[in-house]
């Protein structure tokens, strides 16, 4: 039998604590949200939160900015992380997207009379160095756009292994490795969108699947298609027109749903196979906003231009086919608020409230019943990137690139207010680790 030194005694305890301490943070990193990854729109669970705050909560073009990197073309949809690399998509050859509230040029929808490069880049996320880029098509798209949207507005996503890529203008969903090398491609067709104004939703993943929801003016449907191989495990038809929300795949205590905002109605579809879970129908105009989640309910809503729709809560043990009514009462549905719901930016839900930004105020509600905690006038300008929230702050950014930070409380109680630089920013942020990635129409600028 071996007889140990002490001096080994000592080295086989330190490599043992060692091991429990790697052990340790890889369990808190799960259970806590402190992952480095942002695999997709609206991050790791696709509502907008990670657990704890670890990038600066204060910034300014001489103030915590790492690094900057000019963007080639044109592009709306939001950075992903994973491994180290940021992945975004643009639209080379393009018109940029312009505010509405410039009004410079044509803001009427057309297309380009020219080919356009749609492209996937990659970045290092410690330096912002291009490590490659590839060209999925170049092609003239068939169908136009409005002034203040892109081309590349829908937004990639990564399971670790495999990066998507979605371009509804062309109607092609692309899977890389993160390298760089094609995988899988498959071609859904490209489609025209209500009042020219082009596309907008989203990749979401879940149960190894890509999702992708096609809501548009002449055939919808949303379809599954499996990771690894671009199969298509499931596609199901959808009625209604026009819609610009982003799937949720919601893991509630129950089970998993993907949670799909139309044209005046939300639908839950079994992740697996696509059945109907339950719907909601007759809920005003078409979404925009994604909605916002946490483990016991889901709350949705949608506003336009010139009118207000409802914010509804709803739990697990939603089912059936139920009309929305304002005097409504069925299993699963929690509480409603009329006129409340939000426009283009999607709101989150933390610490037991839930935020919805709207035409230049901010108001928050008790997720328990409704109530109204406090409603606040912002000094923000025109919102289109989701609210974003990180341990108990919570980020605002209006398309100036004007960002204000405040606690995640009943009571309003802003922190700081941040102006980076003279950009238009619509596309909603990234989170990785102790870095924060804003993409404007210009540059991709990390704050670290």
């Amino acid at each position: 039998m071996k007889t140990f030194t002490l001096l080994e005694k000592i080295l086989m305890k330190t490599k043992f604590l060692a091991f429990l301490c790697f052990l340790s943070l890889g369990i808190n990193a799960s259970m806590y949200g402190q992952s480095t990854d942002w695999p997709q729109f609206r991050g790791p669970d696709g509502n907008g939160v990670v657990g704890n705050l670890n990038f600066p909560e204060t910034w300014s073009e001489s103030e915590n900015i790492a690094w900057t990197v000019d963007l080639p073309g044109g592009g709306l949809s939001s950075p992903i992380v994973s491994q180290g690399q940021i992945f975004l998509t643009t639209a080379v050859g393009a018109k940029p997207p312009v505010s509405f509230m410039e009004g410079v040029g044509d803001m009427r929808p057309k297309k380009p009379d020219t080919k356009v490069k749609f492209r996937i880049v990659s970045y290092n996320l410690e330096d912002g160095k291009k490590l490659w880029e590839s060209t999925v098509v170049e092609q003239q798209p068939e169908f136009p756009i409005h002034g203040s949207n892109s081309y590349a507005t829908e937004s990639p996503a990564t399971d670790g292994k495999r990066v998507f890529v979605y371009f509804a203008a062309v109607g092609i969903v692309t899977a890389f490795d993160l390298d760089g090398k094609e995988i899988w491609r498959q071609e859904i067709g490209a489609y025209p969108t209500g009042n020219g104004f082009g596309t907008g939703s989203s990749l979401t993943l879940g149960d190894g699947n890509v999702f992708v929801q096609c809501d548009n003016d002449k055939k919808s449907f949303i379809v599954a298609f499996d990771g690894a191989t671009g199969e298509i495990r499931w596609r199901k038809e959808r009625e209604g027109r026009t819609s610009w929300s982003t799937p949720l795949f919601w893991k509630n205590k129950n089970r998993n749903e993907l949670i799909a905002c139309g044209s005046g109605f939300v639908r839950s579809y079994d992740p697996k196979t696509g059945d109907e879970l339950w719907s909601m129908t007759d809920v005003g105009m078409s979404f925009s906003a994604s909605p916002a989640a946490d483990d016991q309910k889901i709350y949705f809503g949608n506003s336009g231009p010139r009118s207000n729709g409802p914010l509804i809560a709803i739990n697990d043990s939603m089912s059936g086919t139920n009309a929305f009514a304002a005097d409504l009462k069925t299993q699963g549905l929690e509480w409603m608020v009329m006129q409340a719901g939000p426009g283009l930016a999607s709101p989150v839900a933390v610490s037991g409230n839930v935020y919805i930004p709207g035409r230049g105020k901010l108001t928050c509600y008790s997720t328990a019943d409704g109530s109204v905690s406090f409603k606040e006038r912002m000094s923000l300008g025109s919102m289109a990137a989701s609210l974003w929230a990180a341990g108990d702050r919570i980020f605002m950014m209006d398309e100036t690139g004007k960002t204000v930070v405040f606690e995640a409380t009943d009571n309003m109680n802003i922190i700081a207010t941040n102006q980076i630089a003279d950009d238009l920013f619509w596309s909603t942020p990234a989170v990785a680790g102790n870095s924060l990635l804003l993409r404007g129409v210009k540059k991709l600028y990390c704050i670290r």
